[in-house]
């Protein structure tokens, strides 16, 4: 009983890593396009002395959705800060608890908080049709301010299957994979 509820948990995180790694190859390229914009707006500003407000915000913007949309992708493989003075030490199951336990204790109640004011946070901006507070800047910055909601909802499925491979691994499944042996 056990080991099939931790096959079926392994097959629900292996389709959610699935999704996170698509979403994450095609954000990056929100990289390269901040990269590109920062220097077409700084190219056309001091070599040819022509400036643009939206310019800036849009490199602005691509930055803030490279950050908040691929913050699953770089959850999934490993990418944020961990304090592993006793982690690296302990066992695959001590680590397994250790994960399960911090997600449903911290992380989980830091998505749920970020859903729950970006919400409405988001809502007020779109309620008033925010935009740029200058004639010149982008449109609909509501847009921007949902992005909000879907960084949480995007971390929240990353968070949940990884939640999901700790638990299989405790219920005899196999040893959750360390990020730098999943598949990128």
């Amino acid at each position: 009983m056990a080991s099939s509820l931790a096959a079926t948990f392994e097959t629900f995180a292996d389709r959610i890593d699935e999704f996170t790694q698509r979403v994450g190859r095609i954000v990056a390229l929100l990289g390269f396009a901040t990269v590109v914009v920062c220097y077409a707006t700084v190219y056309m500003r001091y070599a040819i002395g022509v400036g643009y407000t939206w310019t800036q915000e849009l490199y602005t913007w691509t930055h803030v959705l490279l950050i908040m949309l691929g913050s699953a992708y770089t959850f999934l493989k490993g990418g944020f800060v961990r304090v592993d003075v006793l982690y690296a030490r302990a066992s695959d199951h001590t680590r397994a608890w250790i994960d399960l336990l911090g997600a449903l204790l911290f992380t989980l109640p830091f998505i749920v908080m970020v859903a729950w004011y970006g919400w409405s946070f988001f809502l007020d901006s779109f309620s008033m049709r925010e935009r740029s507070q200058y004639d010149d800047g982008l449109p609909a910055l509501y847009v921007l301010k949902a992005s909000l909601i879907v960084f949480a909802a995007l971390l929240c499925l990353q968070v949940v299957s990884s939640m999901l491979r700790n638990a299989a691994f405790l219920l005899g499944g196999s040893r959750p994979r360390p990020p730098a042996e999943a598949s990128a």
